[in-house]
């Protein structure tokens, strides 16, 4: 998916590794091409002003359709199993013969000791097998562990990889810590299995915030930009949907390289994401409304969003 990424990097440890200056300061010229100094208050109103004006007309069934192609089937709980993981799979294998009209589903998440399950199990094309890695959900693991992971999801199988952007070296300060590990990650994915790297909005704070990650996961190597893990106590909102977009598209204004967006955690109703839906038509824009470029994590959303289409209630994931 990344094959022309020419980030404005590079991670030649060669090069840096006797003073870490020049590095940081690339970060920093970056960051200063981008106005990180949002206001709250004012992305509160316009996401409030969207949601009033907009969400409406997006309320349609063909909407919901294309949000149900959009979705990653997640699964992610400490009493997963290959006998659980691999059921999981099937029924995304029966979809397609019970629902011949519908779209598949993006994706199927899992942790990455199921890479291999799903990969050799599962029989939808298109089908992307997408592994959450790097010590997910709290990133805090020695970058040799996180390589270690992503190494073997991939070789298992996994087509995708979505890692945790080391939250408390951004929040102290350590852009280059930040920019480091993401890129040393991607390295591991390499051009071919993109990677999502994970802001956990929830524990950000603020705007100025969440648009400083996503600038710094973009330009140390992220294909897509992801809200939460679901982990946290606040998961994805509208307001960081809102300033990521916005981040996308500044970069993408700065850069020409096209990045993801994925909200995930706590997207619970098929209003919500038809809220998501809504917020990516008005800042970003048709170019981001494919299968590809938008994508919902979820477990509960599936179920709901069929039974939204059907007309009545379907319990089919």
């Amino acid at each position: 998916m990344a094959e022309n990424h020419n980030h404005d990097h590079t991670h030649d440890h060669a090069h840096h590794h006797h003073s870490h200056m020049p590095q940081q300061s690339k970060i920093q010229q970056a960051l200063g091409k981008y106005n990180c100094e949002i206001d709250d208050a004012e992305v509160a109103a316009a996401v409030k002003k969207i949601i009033a004006e907009k969400v409406h007309e997006n309320d349609t069934l063909d909407v919901k359709k294309f949000l149900f192609g959009s979705i990653e089937l997640t699964t992610l709980k400490t009493t997963d199993s290959e006998e659980s993981v691999l059921a999981f799979t099937e029924r995304v294998n029966k979809f397609e013969n019970s629902y011949p009209d519908l779209p598949h589903v993006a994706t199927i998440c899992v942790y990455p000791c199921f890479a291999s399950v799903v990969s050799e199990s599962l029989e939808v094309d298109g089908v992307e097998v997408a592994c959450v890695s790097g010590s997910f959900p709290s990133s805090q693991a020695l970058i040799e562990v996180k390589i270690a992971e992503t190494a073997l999801a991939v070789k298992d199988g996994a087509t995708e990889i979505d890692i945790v952007m080391p939250v408390g070296k951004f929040l102290s300060g350590d852009y280059e810590g930040v920019a480091d590990d993401i890129g040393e990650l991607k390295n591991v994915c390499g051009d071919n299995v993109a990677m999502k790297v994970i802001l956990e909005t929830g524990c950000l704070s603020t705007a100025s915030n969440i648009k400083k990650a996503s600038l710094l996961a973009m330009y140390s190597g992220a294909d897509y930009i992801k809200t939460s893990t679901g982990k946290e106590k606040i998961s994805a909102t509208p307001e960081a949907a809102y300033v990521m977009c916005q981040a996308i598209k500044e970069y993408y204004d700065e850069t020409g390289i096209q990045i993801g967006f994925k909200p995930a955690g706590g997207i619970n109703t098929p209003m919500d994401a038809v809220i998501y839906y809504t917020i990516v038509k008005e800042v970003l824009g048709e170019k981001w409304l494919t299968n590809k470029w938008f994508r919902m994590g979820t477990s509960r959303l599936a179920n709901l969003l069929l039974s939204e289409i059907m007309g009545e209630e379907t319990m089919f994931f």
